[in-house]
């Protein structure tokens, strides 16, 4: 039997929804979007609200047809039956049954499954292992905290062992250590094995823990690609540095190459375009008796490269960072 190199591959995905209302035209959810992702990898599908993802996500489950253009699970149409043993799924806003416990939501979901009753209690309890909800399973889903639901309904993604993980958005209101959590616990089924998609509009996440991403814009993918590739193609790299007893603003030349200089008392932050001024800066600092405190770099993050936001003001600049408490 020929194994299954990749887990989805859409290719011409189009959809469109009637506007409802007489004379305007209809609204393009999808167009022309192609990806694939690969067997065993965490693949990130990034883009703001309304780009597109979760429609996408529905097309290649089955749950809404496509306008034209193909959806591939595991080697066969979007929708087959047999497929869908196959693959878990949560999705954004789930609905869970609140006056459940931990452990009778999991049994309920693994007879939904179709697994035999002698599977079910060990799988329950291996689930709950994995989530880290071992003390809470025989607590109420209406006493769990956000992060928790997001564990146990990634719990219940997984209760029947599939090969692909789908995730509509789970790290959307989280704090940052439920989000902490969500992240692991996607390490560890990629680590099992597993194939991870999900959508999710917050960058930083997917920079920490994706092998790939797709970046999508208004039901257009703009790129797709390994993440560290992504950002070598920006050729961007910010530095910040912090010096005392040196007046940038008193330099004609500092000031024709400098982004951003801000003063403050004896200390001052220049703020260099890229790394290769960083020795002529330096130097200048030195000649004029200056004292170097940091130099702080900044990669340039898929957020700057697709999703820009205004240029800052030197007003932005926290004060820690001329103080030189960073973190």
């Amino acid at each position: 039997m020929e194994r299954i190199v990749n887990a989805i591959v859409i290719e011409k995905l189009t959809k469109t929804y009637a506007s409802g209302w007489l004379g305007r035209p209809p609204f393009v959810a999808l167009s022309g979007l192609s990806l694939t992702v690969e067997r065993g990898e965490i693949f990130g599908f990034l883009g703001p609200n309304g780009a597109g993802k979760t429609t996408t996500l529905k097309i290649i489950l089955g749950l809404v047809r496509a306008t034209s253009g193909t959806a591939m699970l595991l080697g066969k149409p979007a929708g087959d039956v047999e497929t869908r043993r196959k693959v878990g799924f949560l999705p954004e806003s789930p609905y869970f049954y609140d006056y459940l416990t931990a452990e009778e939501f999991l049994g309920f979901y693994g007879q939904l499954a179709g697994l035999a009753r002698t599977e079910i209690a060990p799988r329950i309890s291996a689930l709950l292992e994995l989530v880290g909800l071992v003390d809470a399973r025989s607590r109420q889903l209406r006493k769990f905290s956000k992060g928790m639901l997001q564990r146990i309904g990634l719990a219940q993604a997984l209760i029947h062992d599939p090969e692909l993980v789908i995730l509509d958005e789970p790290m959307t209101g989280l704090d940052p250590v439920g989000r902490k959590q969500v992240r692991d616990l996607i390490l560890s089924l990629r680590d099992r094995g597993k194939t991870v998609f999900f959508s999710t509009h917050i960058l930083p996440d997917v920079e920490m823990i994706c092998d790939r991403v797709g970046v999508v814009m208004k039901g257009r993918l703009l790129a797709s690609g390994r993440v560290e590739d992504l950002l070598r193609q920006g050729h961007t790299q910010s530095v910040e540095i912090v010096c005392q007893d040196f007046n940038a603003e008193d330099s004609a030349t500092v000031r024709s190459y400098a982004t951003r200089i801000l003063q403050q008392g004896r200390q001052c932050l220049v703020v260099l375009p890229n790394a290769d001024l960083v020795d002529r800066l330096v130097t200048e600092i030195r000649q004029r008796g200056g004292r170097l405190l940091s130099v702080t770099p900044h990669k340039a993050s898929l957020e700057d490269l697709f999703f820009p936001s205004p240029r800052h003001t030197t007003s932005d600049v926290p004060t820690e960072v001329l103080s030189g408490r960073q973190n």
